[in-house]
């Protein structure tokens, strides 16, 4: 089991700048839940509620005391909300230690009861916070009802910036030596990141193909592979690893041999379903990145809501080619969705017509389109292996630049590509008011959630 805590970039600032105080401050952070298939458990930070000044009985570089005005008001937020309470507290100074003090699990006794019984928890939480000249460094428990605990493993900061940092005192693997020339280009610390991060690719087609290989061969060594498709002879014109003798095949499966050809320690784990099912969506749970390889509106509808719900960003691509016989235009998309920007509803990203035709059997599909209820679904588009990998590139390169911080700041959130022009242009957008989206919509790291990211689901 690994527990990550997941917090939006305003969030890990306000930590950041609070251990940086020259004198110990506590606070409440409320998290959302996220429970995933495989066992692991996710923490998403939603609202940090810091002890008044007038709530400390003493407040020193060593120690602090506190009256329970200081965080029962907190408690009761987190009822109300349906969300968990981390106990936060710093432990000053660049050459802090933020491991529990024999004070610490004093008070953690003393509270813990306290702290379930207010909020409604089966859980107690514990963050404790350090500053480092290049952020945070941390430690944190999860305590849980049946008596036994688990740490929080690691903290992955998402927004503008994403930010991989494992727990206080963690070792550090190895960086095997295939790897040289990208440390020599981002350096050791990023190729580490790469080798633990948790990513999902949701269509495993020309795109999603060339997404996983290049990944693999940067160092990723955990993925999720979702698609319900098998390879069709036209197909292997672009999905990366098959072959005409692999027609027929499930794409998820075909993709995860060759990419355990090129990487025989990569945990690859392949699903041959729709993510408009609930089952298979839940799989991308334990994914710290999602990329949204798919051409149907109903699955981009998902991982719309993903990226909110989960806090986890999400790299859609699309490649549209127009021409029948003769390409008249040649469009490409990448866009990045962290908490807090626009969504792909937003953005009219999505046709939401067609988005509720394609949850439908193919029954009722046929039914309504013939009844003028539902909007005919798109035939066959024409597709090219150099347009969908320089797609998938492009793509990849979002993700590096939100890790190594190349470009300008703050970063556009789409990459427009008219190559038919020549031209490329990026641009931002806001979430519509009110939107679930929209962080004053209080739904961003929401978590598990009934139903699931709050929408209906379709029967498997």
């Amino acid at each position: 089991m690994t527990i990550t805590l997941v917090l939006t970039e305003p969030l890990f600032q306000e930590i950041e700048q609070t251990a940086r105080l020259p004198v110990e401050t506590a606070g409440v952070l409320l998290a959302g839940i996220a429970h995933a298939p495989n066992g692991d458990i996710r923490l998403l930070g939603r609202e940090m509620h810091l002890v008044p000044q007038e709530a400390y009985l003493a407040r020193e570089g060593d120690h602090l005391a506190i009256t329970s005005q200081g965080y029962v008001p907190a408690l009761a937020e987190a009822e109300r909300i349906s969300a968990i309470p981390i106990w936060f507290h710093t432990h000053p100074g660049t050459g802090g230690h933020p491991t529990p003090s024999m004070a610490d699990r004093k008070v953690d006794q003393e509270i813990s009861d306290l702290f379930r019984l207010r909020s409604g928890s089966e859980l107690y939480v514990t963050l404790i916070a350090s500053p480092r000249d290049d952020g945070i460094t941390f430690t944190g428990e999860v305590h849980f009802g049946d008596g036994g605990k688990a740490p929080i493993d690691r903290l992955w900061r998402v927004g503008d910036k994403l930010q991989l940092i494992n727990s206080f005192n963690s070792n550090a693997p190895q960086i095997p030596a295939i790897f040289d020339r990208s440390v020599r280009a981002f350096g050791p610390d990023i190729q580490q990141t790469l080798g633990a991060l948790r990513v999902g690719i949701v269509g495993c087609g020309g795109t999603g193909s060339a997404v996983a290989e290049q990944l693999v061969r940067l160092g990723v060594r955990h993925l999720t592979l979702i698609d319900a498709d098998t390879l069709t002879e036209s197909n292997v014109t672009r999905v990366y690893g098959s072959t005409p003798g692999a027609v027929g095949k499930s794409k998820t499966s075909i993709l995860k041999d060759h990419l355990t050809t090129i990487a025989p320690d990569l945990a690859c784990n392949a699903v041959a379903a729709m993510v408009t099912l609930e089952k298979t969506a839940r799989e991308l749970t334990p994914c710290d990145v999602v990329f949204g390889c798919t051409d149907d509106n109903a699955g981009r509808l998902v991982l719309s809501r993903l990226s909110t719900f989960l806090a986890t960003p999400v790299i859609d691509c699309g490649v549209l080619l127009s021409g029948d016989g003769a390409l008249a235009s040649i469009n490409g998309r990448v866009t990045t969705l962290t908490p807090g920007c626009a969504c792909l509803v937003c953005r009219d990203r999505i046709d939401l017509g067609r988005a509720a035709t394609e949850l439908r059997t193919p029954e009722e599909r046929i039914r309504l389109e013939n009844e003028g209820y539902a909007p005919v679904l798109g035939g066959v588009e024409p597709a090219v292996v150099t347009f969908t990998t320089g797609i998938a590139s492009a793509a990849i390169n979002e993700l590096l630049e939100c890790l190594i911080g190349f470009g300008r700041s703050p970063r556009p959130t789409e990459v427009l590509f008219r190559w038919h022009e020549r031209e490329i242009s990026t641009n931002n957008a806001k979430p519509r008011p009110g939107h679930y989206c929209d962080p004053a919509s209080q739904k961003i790291g929401k978590g598990d959630g009934n139903p699931f990211l709050e929408q209906a689901w379709p029967r498997a």
